[in-house]
């Protein structure tokens, strides 16, 4: 009989709208230099471009991040008019990298797997007419 090896661990989410990039991050840093900070941070709303997703590598060198834009076809389309919007990001700790897996990623979600846990960001919004 083959010996298996059991891995176990306990996994912190935190879930938290951002409401910008730039009004929220001080909370996630806060977060993530905390005493326990969380191995997943599922972050929504976060109003950046593609070209400056690389604004949460430098948050800290302890996580990675898997996400997208909501404001990729904005862009493509020419200069940026009105208010940013949108975009899903998830911060992994790289504590965790040896067991993740970058599932799909789209505008208003982002699917990472983990181990055996499936987690999945989405960013749903409600239009008033």
């Amino acid at each position: 009989m083959d010996d298996a090896t059991i891995i176990t661990f306990n996994l912190s989410l935190v879930s938290y709208n951002m409401h910008g990039y730039f009004q929220g991050c001080s909370v996630v840093e806060d977060l993530i230099h905390s005493s326990h900070p969380p191995e997943v941070l599922l972050l929504q709303e976060h109003w950046l471009t593609p070209a400056n997703l690389c604004y949460f590598s430098k948050l800290s060198n302890d996580y990675f991040y898997f996400g997208s834009s909501a404001m990729s076809k904005c862009v493509e389309e020419g200069m940026l008019r009105g208010q940013p919007y949108g975009g899903v990001v998830i911060l992994i700790s790289n504590n965790l990298r040896h067991l993740t897996e970058s599932v799909h990623g789209d505008d208003r979600y982002a699917i990472i797997k983990i181990a055996d846990y499936l987690i999945t960001n989405v960013y749903m919004f409600t239009c008033l007419v």
